[in-house]
Parts: structure tokens; sequence; C-alpha cells
């Protein structure tokens, strides 16, 4: 299958009406089978490295990848299996808790901007802005007239980003209530893993359904034209990393970064 046919899989079109629950998070419709598609992530991990190698050298533009969603859904996971043979000079992971009193006491993009990616770089973000209007319209952490205003403010924001050089890939994963209570039940029967376990995960986990409305409002308002969703079925661990792999080389193939041309001649330098 040609990279190129990628850039529009999953999409939410600017302005449609979403159902969450329509989209089957054990979609894998796009991949013949398990094994083909793993050895699509390892050739698409090592295209990223050459095209950001490429990237980084042309130092005119950057890529931003936001990778949003519940607890277990598998932030970290597609960081490691999309990136892991990305060269770590130009590549950057911002990983977003709560904010800090010093971030409390700016606007809410103030340290989302501080952590954008610099030219020739590609920066991943684990969660994002869009906390503040998930967690921030859930757990009631600011009125709900500022709640409204931030989704035009993500939007603007991603605006300049995009018009400043700035391509900008944004990907909710999703995951099913009954996927993720295994893996949350997984952490718990492994003691290697019970460092991962945080009790925050079950209080979140009872609102659900909340969260799943603020996903849709998320992506109906904040999906646009130069800043798209892409919903990715996050269900089967590798389907995701395979989708999200293949999208990054050809979202990074159709900006064509290119070596500077330089006006050294090699064949007159001798190493001695």
């Amino acid at each position: 299958m040609a990279h190129s046919s990628w850039l529009d899989a999953f999409l939410v079109e600017p302005g449609a009406t979403i159902d969450l629950e329509a989209l089957d998070p054990r979609d894998r419709s796009r991949f013949p089978d398990e094994e083909s598609a793993r050895a699509g992530i390892e050739a698409d991990a090592k295209a990223i490295d050459d095209l950001q190698d490429r990237l980084y050298a042309e130092g005119r533009r950057s890529l931003l990848v936001v990778l949003q969603g519940t607890d277990t859904s598998g932030k970290d996971g597609t960081i490691r299996h999309v990136f892991g043979a990305t060269g770590p000079l130009g590549v950057h992971v911002h990983p977003f808790g709560p904010p800090s009193r010093e971030e409390l006491a700016h606007d809410f993009l103030w340290r989302i901007h501080r952590a954008c990616p610099a030219r020739g770089t590609i920066g991943i973000f684990n969660r994002s802005h869009y906390e503040d209007v998930l967690v921030g319209r859930v757990r009631g952490l600011a009125p709900p007239e500022v709640i409204e205003q931030r989704y035009a403010q993500i939007n603007d924001f991603e605006r300049l980003l995009v018009e400043s050089g700035t391509v900008v890939l944004k990907f909710m994963l999703n995951i099913s209530k009954a996927e993720q209570g295994k893996r949350l039940q997984g952490r718990l029967d492994d003691p290697a893993k019970h460092w991962k376990f945080n009790e925050g995960d079950l209080a979140d986990r009872a609102l659900w359904d909340e969260y799943r409305e603020a996903y849709r409002i998320m992506l109906e308002r904040c999906s646009t034209a130069h800043a798209p969703w892409r919903v990715i079925p996050a269900d089967r661990k590798w389907a995701r990393n395979a989708a999200i792999a293949a999208i990054v080389r050809a979202t990074l193939e159709a900006m064509d970064p290119r070596y500077p041309e330089t006006t050294l001649d090699a064949s007159s330098i001798v190493i001695r």
C-alpha cells in the first residue's frame, strides 16, 4: 500500500458530527494480518529516522505529534515503537501532567508553547493542551464559559504553529472501556507493573461516559483544516502502532525535507 494513502486515514473531517461509539476500537481493516503490520512498523520507523535526519539538516520546518487518550490507551507504547529507531538529537518528548504553580500563573497555553518543537525537530506531546478541555471540563477545573473559550483559542494557537512552519498531527487513541479494564488489571496482576498503577485512574474510569462526551466535543470543535484530528483504533496495540507509524511516515514524505545544498568541493579536501 502506498504510504500517501495514509494521509487521510482515520481523519475527523472538520465540521463533522462524531459518534465515538460507532468507531470500532478493534478495527483492523487496514491491515491484512498482524505479522505484516509489525513488519510495516519496523520499516516505517526506519524511514521516519531517515526523514527526520533530513528535516533536521534542512532546519526550516518542524513536526508536532499530539498523542491524547485515556489511561492505558498506549501513548508511551506508541512513542517507543514509532520513534524508537529515530536519533534522539532531533526528537523531543514532552509529557504533560497537572500544571505547576508557575504554569497556573500564566494562560493555559503558556507551558504548551514553550514545549513546541523548534525548526528541524519533531516534538511529541504525551497528553497536551487538550487536557484543559478534557480534565478541565469533566472535573470542573475552570468555569464553563472559560472552557468554551478554549476551543477557539486552541484552534487559533494551532493555526499560528502551522503558519509558522510546524505541521501538526493529532491522534486520539480510541480504547474501549473493556480493554482499559484488562490493562489496568494487568498492572495489578504483575508486581513489576505496580508502579504504573494509580488509584486516580479508577476515579477517571468511573467518569468514563463524561470523558467520552468531552472527547466528542473536543473532536468536533478542534478538528480543523489546518490541524485535523485522527481517531486511532487502540484496542490492538500492533494496529495502533502500525497506523500511527504509517501516518507519520506519510506526513514526513509529503513534507519532503531536503538536505541543504552547499558549495563544498569534497574532492579537493584531503584528510590526513
